[in-house]
């Protein structure tokens, strides 16, 4: 593994009714790396990313920050976190001013914001949706102007909650490429979901939690995908591919389409 740019240890929370959410995690996250949180709903997959990105204290444990100790807020603009409701980060009259109002807070002149809200809105497909409010906008489209503000002071982390739910087919294939070219870019990718399907296309690591906010695996996303029993003793579907490579009693089963169709065509 790289250098870690979030490294977490004994990290713990509780929700304000006692019931744990993340139990004495050890955690870390490398420059550069493609991970996904997978586990069932109530795992804890939104608390632990809000701890990770210093949006929660944990109630005990710490959280380092690009091997440092440093607080949160001295690292702001350095990690990005998107939550699941993209409502949270459109809150001006029009998508061109929640593309603005990151940079703005970093005092950059009025020229170096117009050109990095110019080149977000051209790389997301925006362009021509700056001057709508964004309740206007598709879900998709609300997603990709979210990541927009998020990517407008340009973190070098960036934290992702079910990115792609209720996003549908065509804007769902347009931010998975996107995703793609921030990591191309060198940004590191967590994304925490439930759906073990969405997996491969976002990460080449699976940590994967359990419902007591346990982790029951870390490693490869190959590894953990096919490991069909743990899957199941967490409460999660096992991906749709390695389910029927499964049934049907092949060892190593693929965990994309892809793979499956190189497979079937070798046999």
């Amino acid at each position: 593994m790289t250098d870690p740019v979030i490294e977490a240890r004994n990290l713990a929370y509780a929700y304000p009714d006692g019931t744990a959410a993340v139990s004495e995690l050890d955690v870390s996250i490398g420059a550069g790396e493609r991970v996904a949180i997978l586990g069932p709903n109530g795992a804890g997959k939104s608390t632990l990313l809000l701890l990770l990105g210093g949006l929660l204290d944990p109630d005990t444990g710490t959280v380092r920050f690009f091997g440092e100790d440093q607080p949160a807020d001295d690292v702001r603009e350095r990690i990005g976190v998107l939550t699941q409701d993209p409502g949270e980060y459109l809150f001006n009259p029009t998508v061109r001013e929640d593309v603005e109002y990151g940079p703005s807070q970093f005092d950059l002149p009025k020229e170096a914001v117009d050109e990095r809200v110019s080149a977000l809105a051209e790389r997301f497909g925006l362009t021509h949706l700056l001057d709508r409010p964004p309740f206007r906008l598709s879900g998709g489209e609300q997603r990709r102007a979210a990541l927009a503000s998020v990517l407008s002071f340009d973190p070098e982390v960036l934290l992702l909650d079910e990115p792609l739910s209720n996003v549908d087919g065509a804007n769902r294939a347009e931010l998975l490429d996107l995703l793609d070219d921030l990591v191309d870019d060198g940004v590191t990718l967590v994304v925490s979901t439930p759906d073990a399907d969405l997996v491969p296309a976002v990460a080449d690591r699976v940590i994967l939690l359990d419902r007591e906010g346990e982790i029951a695996a870390d490693g490869p996303t190959r590894e953990v995908l096919t490991d069909v029993a743990s899957l199941r003793r967490v409460g999660l579907s096992v991906p749709t591919v390695v389910d029927l490579f499964d049934r049907l009693g092949v060892d190593d089963p693929p965990i994309t389409i892809d793979e499956a169709a190189e497979k079937l065509d070798d046999r």
